[in-house]
């Protein structure tokens, strides 16, 4: 087992959490400290708190992974007298990087809102507010023939040749190429000055956008030519894949809103919720949506849920909507806190798998600025 630096930790997080996921303007990533550096223990926190840098700095973090960014808007001074600047100063004195991942995190597949889907016990699936459809490029290459099987399986491996259900899926058409290596070249095939006519195979595969210059990498490396003929462009058509903010589901059974409540407030751990509607209401088809949710409601009843899960509701649009006969239920922003155990989970997984040596801890924390009197 290796103990990784943080580039390491971090492109394995965004394979499944990638930053282009994440909406326009959010302050994602890295924002304290380094990656360069080797991390064996990663806090993972809903808010940086300075009680969550404490935590970490008892349990010997090299890493936060945060879900709420610390630093959201430029900062004009780190004052260490103030509660915000002391949290920055404890996180340099002993050496902790922060990291975060917000909306990305919360789109990705396997994100927050799968998490609280999954603990809500939703079934059929579908997006709330589709915000992502992933593009698709071509890659066509030409290769010699007995370089063929070795240059597709690299792409595949790659991620490229991907369709639905179906991997390793390419195309093939053999013809010739020519070309004349000059006094500097180093061919695979040929002989300086003279024009060499081989007989190729034109390789074409689909790959999604984000895993293009991946797959070109791999192409490379797995061809044998000094200098390598491809083409590499944008399809119109787009890619089956589409991700987005929320979810929406069906219960296994169909409750009352007022047992549906119970069973939120048992699922996200939390000992009252906001209900708006009537109690005994049927129950059947579920929209959540983790954090804020309050300008998603009108999305959530188009999409034909009977409630809303979500986090935030202002009071004027609760009325309106109770008008309207749109159950809804708030159980708190803090419902996110999900993401710790989730993420840590997932990330203990991925690093077995990869062979990093990294203990992921969850924040026992409650950062809930909230309390019930």
């Amino acid at each position: 087992m290796k103990i990784p630096n943080g580039y390491e930790v971090i492109q394995l997080f965004e394979s499944f959490s990638p930053k282009y996921l994440a909406e326009e303007g959010d302050p994602i990533g890295l924002q304290v400290g380094t990656l360069s550096k080797k991390i064996s223990k990663v806090h993972v926190a809903l808010d940086v708190t300075e009680e969550v840098v404490d935590e970490a700095i008892t349990n010997g973090a090299d890493m936060i992974l945060a879900h709420h960014p610390l630093i959201f808007r430029p900062l004009k001074k780190i004052d260490f007298s103030h509660p915000h600047g002391r949290v920055i100063e404890k996180l340099i004195k002993h050496d902790i990087t922060l990291y975060a991942a917000h909306t990305n995190l919360d789109v990705a597949e396997g994100g927050v809102n799968d998490m609280l889907a999954a603990a809500l016990g939703l079934q059929e699936l579908t997006l709330l507010s589709p915000t992502y459809r992933e593009g698709l490029k071509k890659l066509a290459v030409y290769v010699p023939k007995e370089a063929e099987e070795k240059v597709r399986e690299a792409l595949a491996r790659a991620g490229a040749g991907n369709l639905g259900h179906y991997s390793h899926c390419s195309f093939s058409a053999e013809g010739i190429g020519r070309f004349k290596p000059d006094e500097q070249a180093n061919p695979h095939i040929g002989t300086e000055g003279e024009l060499e006519m081989v007989e190729e195979v034109k390789v074409e595969v689909v790959v999604p956008g984000p895993l293009a210059s991946k797959a070109v990498r791999a192409m490379l490396t797995a061809h044998p030519y000094e200098e390598v003929a491809y083409d590499l462009y944008t399809l119109d058509n787009q890619g089956v894949k589409e991700l987005g903010l929320g979810r929406v589901g069906v219960l296994p059974e169909t409750v009352t809103l007022g047992e549906f409540a119970e069973q939120v407030k048992k699922a996200f751990e939390v000992s009252t919720v906001r209900v708006t509607g009537d109690l005994t209401a049927a129950i059947k088809k579920v929209a959540v949506l983790g954090g804020t949710g309050d300008k998603f409601v009108r999305t959530a009843q188009f999409k034909g849920a009977d409630v809303f899960v979500t986090g935030d509701i202002y009071y004027h649009t609760a009325v309106d909507f109770k008008q309207e006969g749109m159950n809804i239920i708030d159980p708190g922003h803090n419902v996110e806190k999900i993401m710790k155990k989730g993420v840590a989970s997932k990330m203990t997984e991925l690093c077995e798998q990869a062979g990093f040596e990294v203990e992921w801890i969850p924040s026992v924390i409650d950062t809930d600025p909230f309390q019930v009197v």
